[in-house]
């Protein structure tokens, strides 16, 4: 059986450890989880629902050195459009939203950044 082969432009991780907040014109701060990276967005949970499309301001600490749990973090202020909303439901209750964000108007700093933290997550 043959491998599908990956489509996305840039490499994704697992990775629930990026400390995150997200304002919108509705939310002035809502504090997430991420569940997963790339250069090219973010999914993550929060606590209240958001509506498709809508546009974010992200502002996610990286830590410098992906492997040491101590180490200092890089501030990366981030626009992103919500592509993907749904929520989760355990035993009848509602228990949170996974929001898939795409990032647009990434600086060439802000990209390399993130770029960087993936593949030492990788290494």
């Amino acid at each position: 059986m043959a491998e599908a082969k990956e489509k996305r432009k840039y490499p994704r991780i697992k990775d629930n450890k990026i400390s995150l907040k997200l304002k919108t014109e509705q939310f002035d701060t809502t504090i997430s989880q991420s569940l997963n990276i790339s250069a090219s967005g973010v999914y993550c949970k929060v606590d209240k629902e958001l509506p498709l499309l809508s546009r974010v301001k992200i502002i996610l600490m990286l830590p410098i050195d992906a492997n040491d749990k101590k180490s200092k973090t890089n501030k990366v202020e981030i626009e992103g459009v919500i592509v993907r909303e749904h929520p989760v439901i355990e035993n009848g209750k509602l228990k949170h939203y996974d929001l898939a964000i795409l990032f647009d108007n990434l600086s060439a700093r802000d990209r390399a950044a993130i770029k960087e933290y993936v593949a030492q997550k990788i290494q």
